[in-house]
Formats: C-alpha cells, sequence, structure tokens
C-alpha cells in the first residue's frame, strides 16, 4: 500500500512542477494580439480564399493593422465589410468597384469544332501540358472544369464546352484566374456593359475556320468607338474600361460578333 502511495504523490507532484512550469513558460512567450487586429479580423468572412493576396483572413487581418494592406482589400467581404473594417481603423474605406470574372472565350460546341479526344487526367493543366487541345483553337476554353473546382463559391461552371460565371455569386477572388493554364480569365467591372469574348492571337483567316465568333482583328471596332476605348493588340479587340460608356457601337460593327453584352 505503502508504494502506491508514494508512486500517486510523486505523479501528482511532477504534475503540478510541470503544469507550473507550462504556466510559467506560457507568460514568458505569449504572443500579444493587437485587439484592433482581433477587430478587424471578426469582420472578415472567413473563407480564407487568398483573393486579397494573403494566406488566410488572419494574415490579411494583421496586414492591415500593420498598414500593408487597405481596409477595403477583401474582394469577397466588399463594400459591407470594408466599411466596417475602416471604423475600427479610424479611415475611410474609399470607393470600391466590384468586380467580376470574365472568360474570354465563346467558343462553344456551337462555334467551334472537336479536333481531338483527350482522354487523360479530366483537368484543364493537364490537358495542357499534354500539347493538345480537344477543341479547333488553340486560345479557346478546354472545357475540363479546372477553374470550376478551384472556385469556392460556385460561381463558375463549364457550359457546352465553355466556362461561364454567375455574376450574382462572383467574389472576384482570382482563384479562377489563377487557376485557367490558359489565361482565359480575367476581373473586370461588373459595370461592364460589353466585352470581347475572345482570347486569339492568330490572324483573321486562321481564326475563321477554328472559330465563327473570333476576333479576326479587323479593328472596325476601333474606328467605331468615339471614346477610344478599344484598340486591337496582337489581333485581338481589348476594351479600356475607364474609357467605355457601354454605347454598344463596337459590338454592332463587330463582323464575327466577338464583341457581346454581358
Amino acid at each position: 500500500m505503502y508504494p502506491v502511495l508514494v508512486a500517486t504523490v510523486a505523479v501528482a507532484v511532477i504534475g503540478f512542477v510541470m503544469g507550473m512550469l507550462l504556466i510559467t513558460v506560457g507568460k514568458k512567450f505569449k504572443v500579444e494580439v493587437d485587439e484592433k487586429q482581433l477587430a478587424v479580423r471578426e469582420y472578415l468572412p472567413g473563407n480564407n480564399c487568398g483573393g486579397c493576396g494573403y494566406a488566410g483572413c488572419d494574415a490579411m487581418a494583421e496586414a492591415i493593422v500593420k498598414g500593408e494592406a487597405p481596409v477595403n482589400g477583401c474582394p469577397v467581404g466588399g463594400a459591407p465589410v470594408a466599411e466596417k473594417i475602416s471604423q475600427v481603423m479610424g479611415v475611410s474605406a474609399g470607393d470600391q468597384e466590384k468586380m467580376v470574372a470574365f472568360v474570354k472565350c465563346f467558343g462553344t460546341c456551337e462555334h467551334t469544332k472537336q479536333t481531338s479526344n483527350y482522354v487523360g487526367i479530366h483537368d484543364c493543366a493537364a490537358a495542357a501540358a499534354s500539347g493538345l487541345s480537344p477543341w479547333a483553337c488553340d486560345y479557346g476554353c478546354m472545357g475540363l472544369g479546372t477553374c470550376e473546382k478551384a472556385c469556392p463559391f460556385g460561381a463558375i461552371h463549364v457550359v457546352n464546352g465553355v466556362a461561364v460565371v454567375d455574376r450574382d455569386l462572383c467574389k472576384a477572388c482570382g482563384k479562377c484566374v489563377a487557376a485557367c493554364p490558359k489565361h482565359l480569365i480575367e476581373l473586370i467591372p461588373d459595370k461592364a456593359a460589353y466585352a470581347v469574348r475572345c482570347s486569339s492571337k492568330e490572324k483573321g483567316p486562321a481564326v475563321k475556320k477554328s472559330c465563327d465568333t473570333g476576333c479576326i482583328g479587323c479593328k472596325l471596332c476601333v474606328k467605331q468607338c468615339e471614346h477610344e476605348a478599344i484598340t486591337v493588340e496582337n489581333n485581338i479587340a481589348h476594351i479600356d474600361y475607364e474609357k467605355c460608356v457601354g454605347c454598344g457601337k463596337c459590338a454592332e460593327k463587330c463582323p464575327a460578333k466577338a464583341i457581346t453584352l454581358r
């Protein structure tokens, strides 16, 4: 009985000493967290999507408090979250333009043709690495849904061979932009009325052979625009949304109908 009692007391003493040691070490090496950082973190949505450019919402909150990130830097939270964080930080949130993802391709099954039967891993990056393209246009959407898998908000889906963005669900986190191996997706202002649904850099005749709705670089849209909001570079039209007024004249004159209403 005596050995058992001794062992019990010894364990209790060791446990007490270890507990006190842990408390002491914890206090000595405790990392103080700024109260502002905790308050900012509370308002961030917690998606940890990385769309702000930081590893997650904790890192974003720390960067905001340190002045390394703007109070309106969260694309998911948008203006409402920016306003709350600005009150914590005591600064103005400023105007934040809503952005959405846009797929620069309209080469659906009706507009282009299938040239090969890819049977590898169902992933756009894997297909691109193989050097094969299921469709006639080498610049078009591969339609294997890598962007769809990358989106944490279910805002992008492959429809009829081409990725399509649901503007109401898109948070402009940029995950799909980074995931697309063809670089077909970009973030544009949600208010944009028109957009160029093509990414081909081929010359006109080659474009027409692969897709009947591809931009042929004819520059009719450039001549039609009264606000100098559209240019043609590398055989593809580009819209400057800071200059565009949404009149639609470029779309009216586009012979390939590559410029469309969003």
